[in-house]
């Protein structure tokens, strides 16, 4: 471990990081030094952000910058999460199932090209050892997110450097509650296996440790939420940078999916229960 020695172009440096920005888990991959291999490894994670979250960042990015050039402050403005897409009901819940079988597959795709390249899921974290371990670590990560995320958005939105949020404009339909909560559970496992299991590990076989993947991780995450202000990409930042180091000390994936589980189904159920009851909601 630590050393410098190559076995079919990849590398052990780095296997045996230390310290507070190092991976606690001895069993890591190894750096590719291969050129033609290293370059096959570039081209699959740009593909992969190009058809998943990199390319959302680029669509919230502009739908940030078409925000700024519209008459009045972004608070005066509002974007929907969960929105109708059809006015007819069953067609709008079949698409609504689409976006989530969406997510579904792009959590998968990142798993799978981890897998056929010989990275188990269990090296990721979601394998299903230590689930009372992950349950209780992921309530924590929640709170200690979620609370604190409300508040920054308020206080963006106050200053007009945030759109107004709704996390869910659906009907008042049967499914529409256990379609927000599907809609949860797939945002949490498409977000954190690309930008957390998938993206370090595929950075960290390109020899970028540490600190440098984890702020290329966190600013994915942010990039993806910017169609809703300022507050929201800073406050996915925050949360980017607290998740993948977690992931980074732990190699557990499964306290990620359910702490994003749980904030996105209390902000999209809750905003959809509440909505109309409570005054200051818009």
């Amino acid at each position: 471990m630590g050393t410098a020695d190559n076995v079919g172009g990849v590398s052990a440096r780095g296997a045996g990081a230390r310290g507070w920005l190092g991976s606690s888990l001895a069993e890591q991959p190894p750096v590719v030094t291969d050129p033609g291999k290293r370059r096959a490894l570039v081209i699959e994670i740009v593909l992969v952000l190009a058809v998943t979250l990199g390319l959302s960042g680029l669509r919230s990015l502009l739908a940030l910058l078409d925000a700024l050039l519209a008459p009045g402050s972004l608070a005066d403005q509002s974007v929907a999460i969960n929105a109708p897409v059809r006015k007819n009901e069953l067609m709008d819940l079949g698409y609504q199932l689409t976006g989530v079988m969406q997510l579904l597959a792009w959590a998968g795709m990142g798993a799978y090209l981890l897998w056929r390249s010989g990275i188990s899921l269990r090296v990721v974290g979601l394998d299903r050892r230590s689930a009372g371990r992950d349950a209780g670590l992921g309530i924590g990560l929640a709170a200690m997110i979620g609370v604190p995320g409300l508040g920054l958005y308020l206080l963006a939105r106050a200053a007009g450097l945030n759109l107004t949020v709704a996390p869910s404009t659906l009907a008042d339909t049967w499914w529409r509650v256990p379609v927000l909560v599907a809609a949860a559970v797939a945002n949490a496992l498409a977000e954190e296996m690309l930008v957390v299991g998938y993206l370090i590990t595929r950075l960290r076989q390109l020899g970028h440790q540490g600190a440098g993947a984890l702020v290329a991780s966190a600013a994915l995450r942010g990039s993806y939420h910017l169609y809703q202000g300022f507050g929201g990409f800073v406050g996915n930042l925050v949360m980017g940078l607290v998740f993948g180091r977690v992931w980074q000390r732990t190699h557990r994936l499964w306290p990620l999916v359910i702490a994003h589980t749980l904030i996105d189904t209390v902000a999209f159920v809750g905003y959809a229960l509440l909505h109309g009851r409570v005054p200051w909601l818009p």
